[in-house]
């Protein structure tokens, strides 16, 4: 195994700053292009938004509390030797009155500000879920403070992208007449904008209001994955919670860790503009993305060659080399255990084994009484992009098995089938194998091989190296051929 050694800076540090209705964020992007790294990250609630929405003005207050905001993240920039910097500005400074005025501001300090229309803002959030799920298609809905845009995808392509005045910072007058005369509105507002959806899709929900209730929904469920982005709900379970939720006062809400204060306080009317979007739009699953708009910006910069990388392989690539793990090993490796894998040898299946490879090889290096915890803690509740629920079961089934361990948690079952767990839990049988037998040296690989032929696992080893099978090696051919109901056998 290569020694531990600091990762090399993929790409110069970028940043994205997010003039937004509620909040003006600072982000500071790493890593690989095709799956950035969050570096820097904060932000200030301006609350540029409230104004617009009551008389359709910035606030002298919120305006200097986003200057000042926007100063300190001049200075960091410079401090920190960021020279990529873009500027978005979104619906407060759109729709307000003296909004040209605040930009000019905003320039004065040294930025170079772009306003995005709805569209465009559409558009953008929409290229930012499609940058998390590849291939991804039905309906992108990004909630703001001032609006909510809405815009179909298929694949890489987007359509009819609209921005709706239903930002969280209006929802509470939109509320303020009912149950009944908010559904009129926000149906109102659809039909005005001429947006309808196809029946069943899946709507894909952006903005830190809905990851909110996303968190709410997980709580009730008792999901088994923290992280919000990725997860999905059947539409009827989704709309029930909704209603439910949207019954109650924000303020009189059991905190729940990861939401803020602010969040909680807004969580009912989140809550029913998501159960009126689901009766109006009629979807089959909500699917919850932590990218959004940031990342379409930076997806619409991406190379073509970068957006057809996949994001996990690119992630866990960038993520293993802190643990001394160099990916081309793990390809290597990834290569030798290839008949592990009865199940489907699709292109995608197996960028996933690859992905659970790395993360095999990588855990082999942490102390030995920590790698009980990394399953959980590596698969399940670090954010891995282009990681679905099942996908993360089946990363945490192999890392078991490369632990030499062959009972998997219980709550891996929720969240993929018995067939996906149990072929996930032979590529880390066959890691362990490959690791003990070689070291993962380019000799010791190139000189062995594993074999399914017929009803045995076969370890084929070349003479000059028949000394590396020792009784340690035996036993994890004996566990994996078990695993897979064969035979072992040393050639």
């Amino acid at each position: 195994m290569p020694s531990n050694r600091k990762k090399p800076t993929v790409v110069p540090p970028r940043a994205i700053i997010d003039i937004g209705s509620n909040t003006v964020r600072l982000v500071i992007y790493g890593g690989p292009l095709r799956a950035p790294e969050v570096l820097h990250n904060e932000k200030v609630t301006a609350k540029l938004g409230k104004g617009v929405a009551e008389n359709g003005l910035l606030s002298g207050k919120a305006s200097a509390m986003a200057l000042a905001s926007l100063a300190r993240y001049r200075a960091l920039l410079r401090l920190k030797g960021v020279d990529q910097v873009d500027v978005v500005a979104t619906a407060a400074a759109r729709d307000a009155t003296n909004g040209a005025a605040f930009l000019d501001a905003v320039r004065e300090i040294g930025f170079a500000p772009r306003l995005l229309s709805g569209e465009q803002e559409a558009v953008t959030s929409a290229h930012g879920v499609i940058a998390a799920f590849p291939g991804a298609r039905g309906v992108v809905g990004d909630l703001g403070g001032g609006s909510l845009e809405l815009v179909d995808i298929d694949g890489e392509s987007c359509t009819h992208g609209v921005s709706m005045p239903l930002g969280t910072l209006r929802l509470p007058a939109l509320r303020a007449g009912g149950d009944a005369a908010f559904a009129q509105r926000v149906g109102k507002a659809l039909d005005k904008a001429q947006w309808s959806a196809e029946p069943g899709c899946t709507l894909y929900l952006v903005g830190g209001s809905l990851r909110a209730f996303a968190r709410h929904a997980m709580i009730e469920t008792q999901w088994p994955i923290d992280d919000p982005h990725g997860f999905a709900i059947d539409a009827v379970t989704a709309e029930r919670l909704a209603k439910a939720l949207a019954r109650m006062k924000g303020d009189m809400l059991t905190p729940v860790q990861g939401i803020s204060g602010s969040r909680l306080t807004g969580l009912p009317d989140a809550a029913a503009l998501i159960a009126t979007l689901i009766k109006n739009l009629q979807p089959s699953q909500l699917v919850f993305s932590a990218w959004g708009l940031r990342e379409g910006v930076l997806w619409d910069s991406m190379p073509a060659f970068v957006r057809t990388q996949d994001p996990l392989v690119a992630g866990v690539s960038n993520f293993v080399r802190d643990e001394g793990v160099s990916p081309g090993t793990a390809t290597m490796v990834a290569g030798w255990t290839a008949s592990a894998t009865r199940g489907d040898v699709s292109e995608r299946r197996e960028r996933l084994r690859l992905a659970a490879t790395m993360l095999c090889l990588a855990s082999a290096t942490v102390e030995p009484n920590l790698r009980p915890d990394l399953s959980r803690n590596w698969a399940l509740r670090k954010r891995w992009i282009g990681a679905s629920a099942r996908a993360r079961a089946m990363l945490a089934a192999a890392m078991v098995g490369n632990n030499g361990k062959t009972d998997l948690p219980p709550e891996l079952a929720r969240i993929a089938d018995e067939g996906h767990l149990r072929e996930a839990l032979a590529w880390g049988l066959a890691t362990r194998l490959c690791r003990r037998l070689s070291g993962c040296s380019a000799q010791g690989l190139t000189g062995s091989a594993l074999r399914i032929e017929g009803n045995a696992a076969v370890l084929e080893v070349a003479p000059d190296l028949a000394v590396l099978v020792n009784d340690g090696v035996e036993r994890d051919l004996k566990a994996l051929a078990q695993h897979m109901g064969l035979k072992a056998v040393v050639r």
